[in-house]
């Protein structure tokens, strides 16, 4: 996967970054977005370098559509002087937040909310990416494991990712003439500090969804950095329109 480029939407904590960094052992090359925390995308750009890679990171919030061609114009500025090139590879959506409440208790602003993270904003994101990924390139979105399995306090969080999923195979039908592969993961359980960090500190949780797990454990970061970087290897070539899910297993 050598001189390859990615793009991945919140990548300057847990699980983005994690992807980002298995990434650029691989040779693949950065470009990242975050929210806030600038000093933790700046130590991934280090962390990168480090490893004999290139990075760039971009503040993009992917709840507020109106930043993106703003955006956008900002990627082909970072492909142009940190690479001299005007596409890239790989695009990865990533970004997002976790949400536990009852269907009967969630508000109208946090539905929206959730809508515009999870589904408009990867939504129209691509679409606006679309002329700078490469032909046969990748797009890989993010999904849950909720999805499939179902726990009271996610059903808003679950439904906007089975929007994403559907919105793949769509995705995999119309840029297929581009040789564009596209596919969804959708991790189980993860220990990170999404939603709080429940499932890696609360050992209640933790310890539940060990016994669920085929597996015997709750996932890693390392698990879905890995996944995500079998997955957008030349070797998955012919697997495209898929839900992949990587949860060791759980609750089958």
């Amino acid at each position: 996967m050598s001189n390859k480029i990615a793009v991945i939407t919140g990548a300057n904590r847990g699980l983005g970054k994690n992807a980002a960094l298995k990434l650029a052992a691989k040779g693949v090359d950065i470009l990242f977005t975050y929210r806030s925390h600038r000093d933790e995308a700046e130590a991934v750009v280090a962390e990168i370098t480090a490893l004999g890679g290139r990075a760039a990171a971009l503040p993009l919030d992917v709840g507020d559509s109106r930043q993106f061609d703003g955006f956008v114009t900002e990627v082909k500025a970072a492909l142009q002087k940190q690479w001299q090139r005007e596409r890239f590879d790989y695009l990865i959506n990533n970004a997002g937040h976790g949400h536990y409440k009852p269907f009967r208790e969630t508000t109208e602003e946090e539905f929206d909310a959730l809508v515009n993270v999870h589904f408009k904003g990867p939504y129209f994101l691509t679409q606006k990416l679309l002329p700078l990924i490469n032909d046969g390139g990748r797009i890989l979105n993010i999904s849950s494991g909720l999805t499939r399995m179902t726990y009271p306090g996610s059903a808003t969080y679950a439904s906007v990712k089975g929007a994403m999923e559907v919105l793949t195979r769509y995705q995999a039908k119309e840029l297929g003439e581009r040789r564009i592969r596209v596919n969804i993961l959708a991790p189980g359980a993860i220990e990170t500090d999404f939603g709080g960090g429940r499932v890696r500190d609360n050992k209640e949780i933790n310890d539940t969804i060990a016994a669920l797990t085929a597996l015997g454990r709750v996932g890693q970061p390392d698990d879905i950095g890995d996944a995500i970087s079998a997955i957008l290897s030349e070797e998955s070539g012919w697997i495209t329109a898929q839900r992949i899910e990587a949860s060791g297993g759980q609750a089958l």
